[in-house]
């Protein structure tokens, strides 16, 4: 069997074994164990490799970005940041009709500037935000959409722990990734917004129960009210991508100070006692190890690909086949978002881009500009089904039984075909990912 056979059938593997139910991070190395082991005819050397990658592939101190920006979004949810950002957002679109939706998704947005975690994104709002849309004659269906759709934000809008990863793997700087993310992020909020917009104006059915108009909660909130409640959000934004954006510190130190505002607001809030500090610690652990674990088996992956010559051989065939930069980036992107049916975003990314980025290279692509696309497309799996892990976190926060996946799938149908529509844009006007640059 040739090496790209063997790369070939590892792939096939792969899937199958994760479809099958295995963790991504064990499927990645199992398979790239055995694959080195076909290729180069000596276990020894397997392992050896196996032991270099688990020792090399986050040696790097830029890897403690990931603990630090994971630690900064929940502690950021435990002080009920998020629970503000909505509060002010709602006040200023409540007498809209789908102004609830309006508000749901300029929270997001606000609290995706600080995590970069959709998940902390869609469990948070899920408590906060659909409840008040169901109090106030919001259909279900379009309550939790809102919430799942919009909780993509904090993928995009840095800081972004996809960003951070697509840096690491791609090896360009996280900084520049972040810069690079705030327009595509701000136009995807546009694009929601509008979008909510329009449903609401033809047709108010899809938002709202037909007897009941725009939501109208207690007593007007005033301007020194609301920018106390903005107060927390404007300070981490500002210390964050304030200081990371004017170079007065790396991506890691931006973390570092990202979690020590967190952890003082928290304080001064009196939202963090010492047990459940403890909690956010081991909750920060978990998601850490989750991360470190999949880009070590990811690293065994990548040598096994190197080594089959798969990467050559994908390029061979794209110019033999005639595929220039824009077929190509449609069938990556087809790929992507098939993926995304089934596996989660961080695996998506350390299964395809060991194999596409040196093609995208090849074809001269700009790599910011990819990434951003990327993960645009990566974050379209978090609302498709029959994955769609942003549904499941809602469906698990919410538990209500009147609300049923499928109706949580339903939902953000709209807002997914949103997401197609701004990628095209990003796929067409690199420019709109790279102006800030």
């Amino acid at each position: 069997m040739t090496p790209t056979a063997v790369a070939l059938l590892s792939l096939v593997c792969m899937l199958g074994l994760i479809w099958a139910g295995l963790h991504v991070a064990v499927v990645l190395g199992l398979v790239s164990f055995v694959g080195i082991w076909i290729i180069r005819g000596d276990v020894g050397i397997a392992a050896n490799l196996l032991a270099q990658a688990s020792s090399d592939a986050i040696a790097s101190h830029i890897f403690g970005v990931v603990p630090l920006f994971v630690l900064t979004g929940f502690l950021v949810a435990k002080a009920d940041i998020g629970k503000d950002a909505f509060e002010v957002a709602n006040q200023l679109f409540r007498r809209l009709r789908g102004g609830l939706g309006i508000a749901t998704v300029a929270s997001n947005a606000v609290f995706a500037a600080i995590t970069g975690i959709s998940i902390a994104s869609a469990a948070v709002f899920t408590r906060v935000a659909v409840p008040q849309m169901l109090r106030f004659g919001y259909q279900p269906r379009f309550a939790v959409g809102v919430v799942a759709g919009s909780s993509v934000l904090g993928m995009l809008i840095p800081p972004s722990l996809l960003m951070i990863l697509y840096g690491f793997l791609s090896n360009q700087s996280v900084g520049d990734l972040f810069t690079a993310g705030i327009v595509p992020g701000l136009l995807l909020a546009g694009a929601f917004t509008l979008g909510i917009v329009l449903m609401a104006a033809w047709r108010p059915e899809w938002v709202c129960t037909p007897d009941r108009g725009p939501a109208e909660d207690g007593p007007d909130m005033g301007w020194g009210t609301m920018a106390l409640k903005l107060l927390p959000s404007l300070l981490m934004i500002g210390s964050v991508l304030g200081g990371l954006y004017a170079g007065f510190f790396t991506a890691t130190e931006a973390g570092g100070v990202g979690a020590a505002m967190a952890i003082l607001i928290a304080l001064v809030r009196r939202k963090l006692s010492l047990r459940s500090l403890w909690e956010v610690l081991t909750e920060t652990g978990h998601v850490t190890v989750a991360v470190s674990f999949l880009i070590i088996c990811a690293s065994i992956y990548t040598r096994m690909l190197a080594m089959s010559g798969m990467p050559q051989f994908l390029m061979e065939t794209i110019a033999q086949a005639g595929l220039g930069p824009l077929a190509f980036l449609l069938v990556y992107v087809a790929i992507v978002i098939a993926l995304g049916t089934v596996v989660d975003s961080s695996s998506i990314l350390l299964i395809v881009l060991p194999l596409m980025l040196p093609i995208a290279e090849q074809l001269g692509m700009n790599l910011i500009w990819f990434g951003i696309v990327t993960i645009v497309a990566v974050e379209i799996g978090l609302l498709t089904p029959p994955f769609g892990l942003s549904a499941y976190v809602v469906k698990s926060a919410l538990n209500d039984p009147r609300v049923s996946l499928g109706d949580i799938f339903r939902g953000t149908a709209p807002f997914t075909l949103i997401m197609v529509g701004v990628l095209l844009l990003l796929m067409v006007f690199p420019q709109l990912s790279l102006m800030l640059l």
